[in-house]
């Protein structure tokens, strides 16, 4: 993403062994996002998916289920390369985020190296907090009114990486719930986008319909999310059937 290129991941919602983090590596995706605003994950195992994914060379991002600074801090140092952050609405909550996710001079995260953060390699604390402020990835989940109509003030926030699009709650807050394609829905996107890119940012949408992703793409975003765990079981599983039994 840093180098202009897209990335491709999908979510985990339900999955609890480590292994589909190799399942993903193998199939090609770049990243995926760990569901835990929804998902029922203890700490135990979001730090056994995020050390395998790091095995596998696929990137560890996390869906924190609140912006407080425990869930932050813990997870990075279970492991995860980066967060998405929900339910974002103002600029005083992004840059909470921002000192939560970021070590000293620029946060107040607190120090613990030799975890899973690095992946158990001891490091001094004068090579690990740079490096650690540099690679952290922070993703704005946009999915409020009140997102939308900041956004410009949202992503201009130093140590914010890229947003990315709810579409399902942003279709709620817009009072069209479960319309993805309503024009009031779509307008919203657009304008993130357009942020996005004056920004310097990746943008991206998380969506089951490829045609919709792909339209997305071509209008230039580059965080691409695919389905989930649960969706790529299913459609595939539904596709095969469909054909054996025809």
């Amino acid at each position: 993403l840093s180098s202009g290129g897209t990335a491709v991941g999908t979510m985990i919602t339900d999955s609890r062994t480590p292994a589909i983090a190799q399942v993903l590596a193998q199939a090609g995706f770049d990243f995926f996002i760990l569901d835990t605003e929804h998902g029922a994950y203890s700490m135990e195992t979001v730090a056994d998916l995020m050390l395998m994914a790091r095995l596998a060379g696929i990137a560890p991002i996390v869906r924190v289920p609140d912006d407080a600074y425990p869930w932050i801090a813990r997870t990075l140092d279970a492991g995860a390369v980066g967060l998405m952050t929900p339910r974002i609405s103002n600029r005083a909550q992004v840059e909470r985020i921002v000192r939560s996710m970021k070590y000293p001079p620029l946060g107040e995260r607190g120090m613990a190296a030799g975890r899973g953060n690095t992946p158990y390699r001891r490091m001094g604390l004068a090579e690990y907090a740079p490096l650690a402020n540099a690679e952290t990835m922070l993703i704005l989940q946009i999915e409020l009114k009140e997102a939308i109509d900041s956004i410009d003030d949202l992503l201009s926030v130093p140590g914010v990486d890229a947003a990315l699009i709810g579409p399902n709650d942003l279709s709620m807050s817009l009072g069209v719930p479960g319309d993805g394609e309503h024009p009031k829905v779509t307008e919203a996107i657009q304008k993130v986008l357009d942020s996005a890119m004056r920004h310097g940012l990746p943008c991206g949408n998380h969506v089951r319909d490829l045609a919709n992703l792909k339209g997305w793409r071509d209008k230039g975003m580059r965080l691409l999310m695919y389905s989930s765990d649960i969706g790529l079981m299913t459609s595939a599983g539904t596709a095969a059937l469909k054909e054996l039994r025809s």
